[in-house]
């Protein structure tokens, strides 16, 4: 099954011209890199999804605003526990086929896949605590000086080493 992105799906005309011609204006940059300061099998593992997962039971990311504002993208975060399984979510994502994950939650949070890996010694462990956000946000002040300082904190108080993001 194709997995197909439509990133322009909710945006006019004149607006997915201007912003197929910012993305192209943007040069490319080095990426940030600092070397892990123990082994692998050292570290507590986290895992960040820009998917717009959420458990059955907590508010769902804001779709609607969405919907009436294409520039405007829900900038919350939900917390997934390790525990959680593809039964407990939904996907609140606009630009992909939510089907997908809410068949398979490791398609787009690999929680089972992360465990195998603590299970073969390669991870040290996986964290209590996953992090899930919307991955298609054009104005992300909010995200950015809200949401991440927030998910940071409870990254280090979880003792978090290391972080993998799981881009939708």
């Amino acid at each position: 099954m194709t997995k197909i992105v439509d990133s322009y799906r909710f945006v006019g005309g004149i607006t997915k011209r201007m912003v197929k011609s910012w993305i192209q204006l943007e040069a490319p940059r080095d990426i940030p890199w600092t070397a892990l300061s123990k082994p692998l099998s050292d570290c507590t593992v986290a895992l960040i999804s820009t998917g717009g997962i959420a458990l059955k039971t907590d508010v769902p990311f804001d779709q609607e605003g969405e919907h009436k504002n294409p520039w405007w993208g829900d900038p919350s975060y939900r917390i997934i526990p390790q525990t959680a399984r593809t039964d407990d979510i939904r996907v609140y994502h606009q630009h992909i086929d939510p089907s997908l994950a809410e068949q398979d939650l490791n398609c787009l949070l690999p929680t089972e896949r992360l465990a195998e890996l603590v299970e073969m010694q390669k991870v040290g462990r996986a964290a209590q605590s996953h992090y899930s956000i919307m991955g298609y946000i054009l104005e992300p002040q909010e995200l950015l000086n809200k949401t991440i300082p927030a998910i940071t904190e409870h990254l280090q108080a979880d003792g978090v080493d290391v972080v993998v993001l799981i881009p939708a």
